[in-house]
């Protein structure tokens, strides 16, 4: 057999790709999110069979996306071992208890500050404390943050910190962040659906966009602060999203 060279649209593609490594992040991170999306959003709509095994193309966005992306951009580039970051567990008892504790607490104080919200308060049942660690296990694993963090923190942040600094870099990626969600506001997920029209969009992705902001600058710093641990984030992002 004869050796097969690589055609020169190919070469134009990887020279493109090392030259601009975040917007190929990005743009791979969106277009194949999106695109993995677009069954499970049509099911939703009534285009497609409203059948549960369209909810695994849900479960799949993120690693369609933005670990996919952060797996063939650092094949390319090279500079992350997403393994090791992984196995970062320790960082000290205190952040784990201002993850696993804190961040429930204070979205907790967030919530009962609302006007009736405490009125309507049940308190904890006894199946509470049996349903909310499955949950987060499953989160972990499944929900988002697991698929998300190994692109969002794993390979973006710190190549958006060397490039633009702290807090331009964590403001960038809290607005990227924040619209890479924009179909899932044609989804349940985000209380939209059918039914529900376009005015889902302008009345909750503002608040959205507050929420994903500040929690991006504490991932930045809980991120910088425990030397890049990945794990951490994950861990992070999966208190956030269970108390949801």
């Amino acid at each position: 057999m004869g050796y097969r060279q690589s055609s020169p649209n190919s070469n134009n593609l990887k020279r493109f790709m090392l030259q601009h490594p975040l917007f190929s992040f990005f743009f791979m991170a969106y277009a194949f999110s999106w695109i993995t999306l677009i069954p499970y959003i049509f099911s939703e709509w009534g285009i497609l069979p409203h059948k549960s095994v369209y909810k695994l193309f849900f479960v799949l966005n993120p690693f369609a996306g933005p670990t996919l992306a952060a797996y063939i951009m650092n094949r390319l580039t090279g500079g992350t071992n997403f393994r090791k970051r992984l196995k970062q567990f320790q960082v000290g008892w205190k952040w784990y208890a201002f993850i696993l504790l804190g961040i429930p607490a204070v979205l907790l104080f967030g919530t009962i500050i609302l006007p009736g919200a405490i009125k309507s308060f049940r308190g904890f049942t006894s199946s509470f404390f049996i349903t909310y660690p499955l949950n987060f296990i499953i989160i972990f694993f499944l929900g988002g943050p697991l698929g998300e963090e190994i692109g969002w923190r794993g390979y973006a942040l710190p190549r958006m910190q060397s490039r633009f600094g702290e807090w331009r870099a964590t403001l960038l990626l809290g607005v990227l962040w924040t619209f890479w969600h924009l179909p899932h506001f044609l989804t349940s997920a985000q209380r939209g659906g059918p039914g529900t029209g376009l005015s889902i969009i302008y009345k909750n992705l503002p608040i959205f966009f507050l929420a994903v902001m500040a929690t991006t600058i504490i991932f930045t710093w809980v991120f910088n602060h425990t030397k890049g641990s990945l794990f951490i984030v994950i861990l992070l992002h999966t208190s956030i999203n269970s108390y949801a």
